[in-house]
This record gives structure tokens, C-alpha cells and sequence, in this order.
């Protein structure tokens, strides 16, 4: 799951709500021959010591929590007895648990863990399994994560008042084929909760950061609503806004606000996932502004052999750029399809990322309309290596990064080595805040055009309505949307990543916004930056109090 961006921006993250299950019929099947096994909770992250489970917990912003299940069998056994004609490898594709959470006395959540997670051999054969439910060091969003958080977003957090409460958890077996059947309760368990989740905050009490020099960054003598900022910052410290690492503020180009949380500092090499997908789109621009690439309706077929593959269409011979960049080629990948061939989850585990792209099937339907295609940025990025001056590595290094005074960097790398455009770009929030800074100068870094501003202008337009989303637009592999402040919206053109990694660009105010964080795989990442921006930054800039 390392970079699974979008898929957590826009999709319901690796379960299925029973409740929104097609309605064909379910079968319940009862087990009367076994006891149900114990769900214990506790809040240790290692031992499994009798005396580390807890009757009673207090569940705060800070909290962690961890449920340990004690099977009587491996879940196989019970697949078995629901659908006996399977293969074991059929019932790991077409089943796994059912949890189901109460509270009060009253079902909040049921769920079908989409199959795949837990890994095979753990469902058929393990009895004991722990899991975080809650887990504010793990920076890796677990299964057992993202179901905590889709109850809590059905429901839970509703439920889940200030004041004490019943927890309840049920797990029980499902193999899902021509009708989905459930067994009966295989585990179960219950705790009892002091909730605690509105600390107040004291602004008063969180002094900022005094930003200090930064090479090619001046400081800003502008003013901000400070209180809110101190609000803000209490909210991150007291968990509140969970996971968050970074926060810098540039108006006019100088450096306004700087702060960091959780363990990082302004020389952490920061993982913002596909924020780097952006990358390419520069390197693309630079590239045919230096002659390497013609423009960006350049067709595959140019640079590709499709004849080789097991599925050869023309559709794929003339497949542009321009596609890759908008996410909009006909290639049969879906970022937010967990049953798409071409999902990023599917790429990864192979040898080569390109070969797996290239040989997807072509979907004339999919192509130029946009659906979040992670393989097509893996193209893009080995075109591009290609086809310019000392490959893609050394090419960013001397046209992007040597410009803007970004030395300290780190690439992720493809398993054929090249730099992985996908979305695997390490450097500090302060150089990714410069990057940010040279679209809102229109391409221009120290009075030098170092990326043509015709380009600047085409990634940020709005190339594609995005579906499904009101007044959502993509670019050249730039996002575009507006946060509302008041009564007013404000325009901005941004880089998302997973985890909540963001940085963006305001449109017609004078700011440039980095926020850093390590809410991989967490659904509630992507909507707490909005709160943050919409909430907090931009009300704090916009209004500038003492």
C-alpha cells in the first residue's frame, strides 16, 4: 500500500460495507460446534500478556488502541464449512472476516474486509492475530486502521460521545460467490469507554516557531491571525489533526510560517507520496522546452513496441503524453477500482513496472475521461528517461533541482532503477515549498525562466472535469479546486499525496501552502488538510490579526 494516494482521497479504503452489498440474497450459516473465540483490547502495541488487556480505556485524540483476536480455528476452517466446493486459494479471493461493531447496545458498523488483507497464510493459519485499531506512531494505514475509521465516518464518531460507553466487536466468517454467506460469531469481545475527544485548547498555551533563514527563501515581515495559528498548533499537538509533520506558509516567496510536529524538523526528508507524480509534469515541460521531446501529443507507439505484448491494441499506439498527464489514457488501470488490472496495487509487487503497464488491456471507454492511473505516471517517467540528455536522474538534478537550490533530495526507484515518478520523492518541506513557489512565479526562479510559463499555464488549467466531484478539475498532473473561507472561495492549483501531503498554490492571494504528513492509508488524511486550510491557514492569512 506505500502509495496508494487517491485511493484514500476518493474511495472507501480496502472494505466493503455489508449494508451497501448488492442485493442479492445472504445466507446466514450458524456454528454449533465450536465456542466463539475472545476479542481482547488493549493499548500496547507488543506484548500479549494476559495482564496488558483492559476491561476499561480512555479514549482520547492521543490514544492507542489494539484488539488481539483468539481464534478457536484459522478462518479457513470456517470458509470451508460455508462453501466446502471451494479451493483454499478461491476462498482467500472471494471471502474473509466480518466485523461488525456495536456500541451502546446498538450496531454502528458491519463490514467485509475485502479480500487480500490479512495476508493468506495468516487467514489459513493463524488463530491469534493482533491489530491496531488506533496507532499514533505506525505512519503505514493497516486494514484494522481503515476499518476503525470507516466506522467512526458511518457512524462511530456520532456515537462515540464525550461520556462513557459499551464497545461491542463481532467477527464472523463470509465467503462472497454467487450470494454472499456469513457464518456464525467466531470471536467476539467488549470494553468499556471513558470518551474523552474535545480537549479544550488554550492557544495561549502553544507558542509558535520563529521561522529562520533558508537558502533562496527570505523571511516575510507580513502579519497573520497568530491566535489562530496557536489554535491550530494545539489542535496538531493535542491530536486533534492527527499525524500531521509540517506546515510552511511562503507569501510573496518569503517564508511566513514554519512549524513542525511529531518528530520531524526542517531537515527531514519527508515522503509525501504522489506529490512527486508532479515532478513529471515539470520534467515533461523542461524536456520539450529543450528539444528532447516533441510536445506533449507525442504518441507511445514512438517510443514503444507493442507487438511484443499479450495485448496489443492501436489504441495504445496512439496514446499521447498529454494523456498520461490529464490521467486520461485508455490503458485499463484504475487507482480507485480495487478490481481494475492496471491498479497500482497490482503493479507492485511485479519485476518490471513498465512491461506490467504496457501490456494492460485497452479500454476505449477510459480513454480521455479522467480516472486516477498511478502505471501511467511509470510510463511517463521512463519516456522520459529515454529520451533526455544523461537519463532522468542526472536530467532533474541539473534542470530542476541545482535551479532552485534543492541539495538535499532522495529518489525511490522503480525495480529497474530508474527514479520512480510514480510518487517517490524525499526533501523537506521547505525545498518542496520552493517548488510550490515556481508555478506561482509562472515559472521563474531568480529572475531566470527556468520552466516556460505556456507551460505553467497548461498544467494548472482545467484540462478534465474530475467526475463525480462539483467544480473539480485536473491539470498536468496538478489538482484544482477552491477552499471556502466565509462566503468566499478561494482558487487553488495543488499536489496531493497520500498521508495528507499537500502542497498548494493559491491562485489569486499570495501564498503558497506545504503541509507534510504521515496519515498513510487513514481516510480521515485528505479531509483534515481541508478542515486545516479551510479552517485555520487561510482564515489566519487572510485575516491578519496580532
Amino acid at each position: 500500500m506505500k502509495y496508494l494516494a487517491l485511493f484514500f482521497l476518493f474511495c472507501y479504503p480496502l472494505l466493503i460495507n455489508a449494508q451497501q452489498q448488492s442485493k442479492r440474497d445472504t445466507l446466514q450459516v450458524h456454528f454449533d460446534q465450536e465456542m466463539p473465540g475472545e476479542i481482547l483490547f488493549t493499548s500496547s502495541r507488543e506484548r500479549l500478556q494476559k495482564e496488558e488487556f483492559m476491561p476499561n480505556y480512555v479514549l482520547s485524540p492521543k490514544s492507542d488502541l489494539f484488539f488481539a483476536i483468539k481464534l478457536q480455528k484459522p478462518l479457513l476452517y470456517y470458509q470451508k464449512i460455508l462453501a466446502p466446493k471451494l479451493t483454499e486459494t478461491e476462498l482467500f479471493q472471494q471471502g474473509n472476516f466480518q466485523f461488525t461493531l456495536w456500541i451502546d447496545g446498538k450496531v454502528i458498523y458491519r463490514s467485509n474486509l475485502s479480500p487480500g488483507a490479512p495476508q493468506q497464510e495468516i487467514q489459513q493459519q493463524e488463530t491469534i492475530l493482533k491489530r491496531p485499531l488506533i496507532d499514533q506512531i505506525n505512519g503505514q494505514g493497516s486494514w484494522s486502521e481503515s476499518f476503525w475509521n470507516r466506522f467512526l465516518f458511518n457512524g462511530g464518531e456520532k456515537a462515540l460521545t464525550d461520556g462513557k460507553h459499551h464497545l461491542k466487536m463481532e467477527i464472523r466468517p463470509y465467503v462472497n460467490t454467487d450470494n454472499l454467506v456469513v457464518g456464525g460469531i467466531i470471536a467476539s469481545g467488549e470494553l468499556q469507554l471513558s470518551v474523552s475527544m474535545n480537549p479544550d485548547i488554550n492557544p495561549d498555551k502553544y507558542r509558535l516557531q520563529l521561522p529562520e533563514s533558508y537558502p533562496g527563501l527570505n523571511l516575510s515581515k507580513a502579519k497573520f491571525d497568530r491566535r489562530r495559528m496557536q489554535q491550530l498548533k494545539g489542535m496538531i499537538e493535542e491530536g486533534i489533526f492527527k499525524k500531521v509533520n509540517g506546515i510552511v506558509v511562503l507569501e510573496h516567496g518569503n517564508l511566513l510560517i514554519e512549524e513542525y510536529f511529531n518528530g520531524e524538523n526542517r531537515d527531514s526528508l519527508h515522503d509525501p507520496r504522489s506529490v512527486g507524480k508532479t515532478f513529471a509534469s515539470t520534467l515533461t515541460g523542461m524536456a520539450i522546452a529543450d528539444g528532447f521531446v516533441k510536445d506533449e501529443y507525442q504518441t507511445l507507439d514512438q517510443c514503444y513496441d507493442f507487438t511484443k505484448y499479450q495485448h496489443p491494441d492501436p489504441g495504445k499506439n496512439k496514446t499521447t503524453i498529454r494523456e498520461l498527464l490529464t490521467m486520461s489514457a485508455g490503458f485499463d488501470g484504475n487507482d480507485e477500482d480495487p478490481n481494475s488490472p492496471g491498479n497500482e496495487e497490482n503493479m507492485y509487487p511485479t519485476t518490471n513496472w513498465l512491461d506490467f503497464t504496457l501490456d494492460l488491456p485497452f479500454r476505449k471507454s477510459l480513454q480521455r475521461q479522467w480516472h486516477y492511473f498511478t502505471a501511467g505516471v511509470v510510463v511517463l517517467g521512463d519516456l522520459l528517461h529515454k529520451q533526455v540528455e544523461g537519463g532522468l536522474e542526472s536530467y532533474a538534478d541539473k534542470r530542476l533541482f541545482v535551479p532552485l537550490g534543492i541539495r538535499k533530495y532522495r529518489w525511490e526507484h522503480t525495480p529497474q532503477g530508474l527514479p520512480n515518478t510514480a510518487g517517490g520523492i524525499r526533501m523537506n518541506a521547505l525545498d518542496f515549498a520552493k517548488y510550490g513557489q515556481l508555478y506561482k512565479n509562472g515559472g521563474r526562479w531568480n529572475g531566470k525562466q527556468i520552466l516556460p510559463q505556456a507551460w505553467v499555464q497548461k498544467s494548472l488549467s482545467k484540462q478534465l472535469m474530475i467526475p463525480e466531484r462539483e467544480k473539480e478539475y485536473y491539470g498536468y498532473l496538478f489538482w484544482n479546486k477552491c477552499f471556502n473561507v466565509g462566503n468566499k472561495a478561494y482558487e487553488a492549483y495543488y499536489c496531493a499525496g497520500n498521508g495528507g501531503n499537500y502542497i498548494i498554490v493559491m491562485n489569486d492571494i499570495p501564498y503558497v501552502i506545504v503541509i507534510t504528513a504521515s496519515a498513510y492509508g487513514q481516510a480521515y488524511a485528505h479531509r483534515q488538510v481541508d478542515r486545516i486550510v479551510s479552517e485555520f491557514l487561510l482564515p489566519a492569512l487572510i485575516n491578519a490579526g496580532n
